[in-house]
C-alpha cells in the first residue's frame, strides 16, 4: 500500500443516487439526494428538519489548494494524507461547541464517515466573513504599501508586522460575483464595507436588516469561542473566514446558521504560542504551505499577482512537489487536529471504498 493510495484526491465520482449534477469545489464535492431519499432519511434518522427538506452528501477530499490552484506531489501524490479527515474533525469540533454554547446551528445533520457530512440545503449569505485579530498576510502587505482603509475601517499609523490589533476587525468580501450594487465591483472576492451590506442587505441574501447585526454577533462570538479554546492549548487564533446561510428549522422557520467549515487550518491562520512569544511565527495552518510555495519557486510574483493567473495555473499543473513537503503539511494538519479535538486522526488505506460501504450498508444511497 503506497502513501498515494490512501489519499482521496477525486471525490466527485462516487456512485451515490442524485438528482442534480455533482458540484465539485476546490476541496469538497456535493451530491444532492433525490427527493425520495431525502424524505426517507429524514424519517429514518429523525433529522430535525421539515419532511420536504433537500439533503446532500458532502464529501471532503485530501486535495490541497493555495493561490487558487490545486497542487500535487511526486509519485502520483494528488493530495495530503490525513488532510480531509483533519479538516472535518476540526470543523465538527467547533460546530458542536458553538451549538453547546448557544451560538447557532450548522448545516450538518449527520456524520456517517470522517470524510462525509449529510447536510441540509442552505441558502448562503453572499459574504466571505473574515475576522482578523493580528495584522499579517495580505492586510500587512497592503498596510506596508500605505493603505489604511480596510473595508471602511481606518487603521492607525505605526503598526508592525504580525502584531496584535487593538480590537477584532471584521473585513468582509463578496462571495461570488454580485451585480448591480452601487460601489461594489462585479467581481468575486472584493472587499466591502458594513455600509455596503446594510444598504443592500437583500442583495447579499439577508432575510432582514436585523440579520446583518446577527451575522456580526455570530461572527464575533464564534471567533471568541475558538480563540479562547486555542489559547488554552497555547495556540493563537490569528484570523479566519466564516460563512453563513439560512436553513429551515423543524417548524419551517428560517434560521441563520454557520456553514461550510470553521476554524480549520484551511480557513484560518493559527500560530504557535511559545514560538510567537520568542518573536517567531510558526504556522499551524495552510499559511505555512503558502509560504513554502513562495520560497520554492524563483518568481513569487506569479503566485501573488492575479494578473498572472495563466502562469500560476501552469506552475501548479507542471510541477510535482517533493513528497516530504506534502508529508510535512500532513503532519501540520493532523497534529493541530489532534491537539484541538483530543482524538487521533486515523489515516485510511482506501477512504473511497470505506465511504461507499457505509453509504450503501447504513444509508441505502448506493445501488
Amino acid at each position: 500500500m503506497t502513501v498515494a493510495s490512501g489519499v482521496l484526491a477525486v471525490n466527485n465520482d462516487l456512485p451515490i443516487r442524485t438528482h442534480l449534477p455533482v458540484h465539485s469545489g476546490k476541496v469538497r464535492s456535493v451530491y444532492w439526494l433525490t427527493q425520495a431519499d431525502s424524505a426517507r432519511l429524514i424519517e429514518e434518522k429523525g433529522y430535525p428538519v421539515p419532511s420536504d427538506t433537500e439533503l446532500a452528501i458532502m464529501v471532503i477530499s485530501d486535495r490541497i489548494s493555495a493561490f487558487d490552484c490545486i497542487w500535487k506531489g511526486e509519485g502520483d501524490l494528488r493530495g495530503v494524507p490525513g488532510k480531509g479527515a483533519a479538516l472535518n474533525a476540526i470543523s465538527n469540533h467547533w460546530f458542536k461547541l458553538f451549538k453547546e454554547q448557544g451560538l447557532a446551528d450548522s448545516h450538518i445533520l449527520d456524520i456517517p464517515h470522517p470524510f462525509v457530512w449529510i447536510v441540509q440545503k442552505a441558502k448562503p449569505v453572499m459574504i466571505e466573513a473574515i475576522c482578523r485579530s493580528y495584522i499579517t498576510g495580505s492586510m500587512w502587505r497592503a498596510y506596508e504599501k500605505g493603505e489604511r482603509d480596510f473595508c471602511g475601517i481606518q487603521l492607525p499609523e505605526g503598526l508592525t508586522r504580525d502584531s496584535k490589533l487593538d480590537e477584532l476587525l471584521m473585513t468582509p468580501s463578496t462571495k461570488g460575483i454580485l451585480k448591480g450594487i452601487e460601489g461594489v465591483p462585479e467581481a468575486d472576492d472584493v472587499n466591502i464595507t458594513r455600509e455596503n451590506i446594510v444598504n443592500n442587505y437583500q442583495a447579499f441574501n439577508f432575510k432582514s436588516i436585523d440579520d446583518v447585526a446577527l451575522y456580526e454577533k455570530l461572527l464575533k462570538e464564534g471567533f471568541d469561542v475558538i480563540s479562547s479554546a486555542l489559547a488554552e492549548l497555547d495556540q493563537i487564533f490569528v484570523d479566519t473566514k466564516f460563512e453563513f446561510g439560512y436553513v429551515k428549522d423543524k417548524d419551517g422557520n428560517d434560521k441563520l446558521i454557520y456553514m461550510d467549515e470553521v476554524g480549520t487550518p484551511d480557513s484560518s491562520r493559527i500560530w504557535d504560542g511559545p514560538a510567537y512569544r520568542e518573536g517567531k511565527v510558526v504556522e499551524n495552518s495552510k499559511e505555512g504551505f503558502r509560504q513554502l510555495l513562495l520560497s520554492h519557486f524563483p518568481d513569487p510574483d506569479i503566485l501573488l499577482n492575479k494578473e498572472r493567473m495563466d502562469e500560476r495555473t501552469a506552475l501548479a499543473n507542471d510541477n510535482e512537489l517533493p513528497v516530504e513537503v506534502l508529508m510535512q503539511v500532513s503532519k501540520t494538519y493532523t497534529d493541530i487536529a489532534e491537539k484541538i479535538t483530543g482524538q487521533k486522526i486515523v489515516l485510511s488505506d482506501d477512504p473511497k471504498a470505506e465511504i461507499i460501504k457505509v453509504l450503501k450498508d447504513q444509508y441505502q444511497l448506493i445501488d
